[in-house]
């Protein structure tokens, strides 16, 4: 893990109408760590994602992408700059292939121009046939998915379509990968099958990740550093085992749900 900072969120604030989503939020995504967000229901968790893949503009403050003001870069501009995300609620083309929602997440950066677009030759051709072979040499082989590569997604179970998503993420090639609740609906053993997925794209790929989870097992398993949101503001930021001590974030839990706390 590195020493200095890919992305530096700094004195963010968010509201809504009278609502206040974030309130002065300073934050840190050390290169190579898993950085996890948590928080009970409601604490800003996907607000703060938001800002950081531009869905949402604050009110005050700023957000650096390597020195890079990400506050007036456009949406669509974001994955070029190398952040990718997944979302809470599955964004797939579910009449598509597998393979075709995977390559998807790389068209975007390829050079060709219209007119080899449009008759499929030249360079357009060995753009495509290069892409599809990095896709299915590195990214299905990772996820384990070549037994579906070929299957229409709106057909598979809602576990392996959280895997193609996040399969159509990494064809981004990013240096930054936001992950909004990856484990979410999904049983132990497909946890425990995204958990290891995770944790080889941050070791063997050299990529950083914010992860929002509100499983606590695994965000204490797999994060090097984690930050505690109630309520729209910071409460503790610190190591998986200084977070599991922290007197106020016992209180945040615990007020909510008393299980919650048990599972930190």
């Amino acid at each position: 893990m590195s020493n200095d900072a890919i992305i530096k969120v700094e004195n963010v604030s968010l509201a809504f109408g009278g609502v206040q989503a974030l309130y002065n939020i300073d934050t840190r995504l050390f290169g190579g760590e898993i950085f996890a967000i948590i928080g009970p229901n409601g604490a800003g968790k996907t607000c703060l994602l938001n800002c950081i893949s531009r869905f949402y503009t604050p009110q005050e403050g700023q957000i650096l992408y390597k020195g890079k003001d990400l506050l007036g870069v456009p949406t669509h501009a974001i994955a070029k700059l190398g952040i990718a995300r997944t979302f809470q609620n599955i964004e797939l083309f579910k009449g598509m292939t597998v393979l075709d929602n995977i390559k998807l997440g790389r068209h975007a950066f390829l050079k060709s121009g219209i007119f080899s677009d449009i008759i499929y030759w030249g360079r357009t051709q060995r753009e495509e046939l290069k892409l599809r072979q990095e896709i299915e040499e590195k990214i299905i082989d990772l996820l384990e998915i070549e037994a579906i590569r070929k299957k229409v997604v709106g057909t598979l179970p809602y576990g392996l379509q959280k895997r193609v998503e996040l399969a159509r993420a990494l064809a981004m090639q990013p240096e930054v990968l936001l992950l909004d609740e990856p484990m979410a609906g999904m049983n132990l053993e497909e946890t425990e099958d995204m958990a290891r997925f995770i944790l080889n794209v941050n070791e063997m790929w050299d990529v950083s990740i914010i992860l929002v989870e509100h499983d606590m097992g695994v965000v204490m398993d797999i994060s090097h550093r984690v930050c505690v949101l109630e309520f729209g503001q910071k409460i503790a930021e610190g190591s998986p085992a200084e977070i599991q001590e922290n007197p106020q974030v016992i209180r945040a839990y615990l007020g909510e749900d008393e299980k919650a706390y048990s599972r930190l």
